[in-house]
């Protein structure tokens, strides 16, 4: 009887061991599929400031008909506030504010030629709003121009208001916050209007000197600067109201850290110099400095550098080569200049202005 027990176990283990054998094929084909989809890792992608250094120079998107921000002068050079700021970030890299090439781009064209990396960075007179900073995909760094809305009209028209250009037509320049804007205010104050849209300002201007349109508009600080090109600049005027906000200030793709956090400490850099009086003229006597601030500022201590993957003097390249953020404005925008704008909101905040940075630590 035990004998016949026996037997019969061991036919039964010989079942299953068989049973498990015809089984363990697919069990291990599972196995593999899952480890392959685990450890499967996504191919490296190289940051924007190695794409830079790579190529030997920045590609800097930026304006090339408004003078004062973006210019280009008669003898081929680039000149103006948004220009300085990209030779800005060419010497925190190279210590070279001339290894830039300035892509001169439409309000049309800017966007897209970010997108696909035709640019390194968009400084172009450019408004920071949520969905630029969204849908478009934008990285915005600090503003560097506070700006506003505005209308320009003739003298000779005696309009005063907004609401004295009913039935009237505005010219716009296409793909800016410009055209949405008008439309907002005129439909709050329930004033009807034409609205003729041009490709670029040039367009614009010249359709509003050829009598096309009753105004133009545009940022306030767009039409003091295109003010001074109208054959006769006295016959027009910009009306007081504020259509709109409009920081202004550059812009990178999102998704690369690394690169907004060197555009944007670029920025802060020519704030806080501006702060403590470090000029381009005057920063070599602050070398040696017993100011720990100022020793971290332009590189003589700490490592601030390092963790932005530039030289740790990186901002005493910048302000040697280009200046502070206050010597940028009085040489394209302040006094001695058509433009004469006053630093307004543009001062810095222990002037009652809006230009805060945070520290360097």
């Amino acid at each position: 009887m035990k004998r016949k027990h026996l037997t019969m176990l061991i036919s039964l283990l010989t079942v299953v061991a068989l049973f498990a054998a015809c089984k363990a094929p697919e069990a291990k084909e599972v196995e593999v599929t899952r480890i392959v989809e685990v450890t499967a890792v996504p191919a490296a992608v190289e940051g924007k400031l190695d794409v830079v250094k790579d190529r030997g120079y920045l590609i800097c998107g930026c304006n090339n008909a408004l003078p004062g921000f973006g210019f280009l002068e008669p003898d081929g050079t680039f000149s103006g506030f948004d220009v300085d700021f990209c030779r800005a970030v060419a010497a925190a890299i190279f210590n070279d504010p001339t290894k830039v090439e300035f892509r001169p781009l439409t309000a049309k064209e800017r966007f897209t030629a970010l997108q696909t990396g035709e640019v390194d960075v968009l400084i172009r007179n450019t408004t920071w709003t949520l969905s630029r900073d969204t849908s478009v995909g934008l990285d915005f760094a600090p503003t560097t121009f506070y700006d506003g809305q505005a209308i320009m009209v003739r003298k000779a028209d005696n309009i005063t208001k907004l609401e004295d250009l009913a039935g009237g037509t505005v010219c716009v320049t296409a793909g800016t916050t410009t055209e949405r804007n008008l439309a907002d205010q005129m439909r709050k104050r329930g004033i009807e209007y034409n609205h003729v849209v041009f490709e670029t300002y040039d367009e614009v201007v010249s359709a509003y000197e050829e009598g096309r349109c009753d105004a133009m508009t545009m940022d306030r600080s767009g039409l003091v600067s295109r003010k001074t090109t109208l054959a006769d600049p006295d016959a027009h005027v910009i009306l007081p109201e504020v259509l709109s906000k409009e920081p202004l200030g550059p812009a990178t793709m999102h998704g690369d850290n690394q690169w907004n956090d060197i555009v944007s400490w670029v920025v802060y850099g020519m704030i806080t110099a501006e702060e403590l009086g470090i000029t381009s003229a005057n920063v070599d006597t602050f070398l040696g400095s017993g100011d720990p601030v100022i020793a971290r500022l332009l590189g003589e201590e700490g490592d601030l550098g390092d963790g932005l993957g530039l030289d740790n003097e990186f901002v005493y390249y910048v302000i040697k080569h280009v200046g502070n953020y206050g010597e940028v404005y009085d040489r394209n925008l302040g006094p001695g200049t058509v433009f004469d704008l006053d630093r307004g909101l543009n001062a810095l905040w222990l002037n009652g202005g809006l230009l805060y940075a945070p520290p360097f630590r």
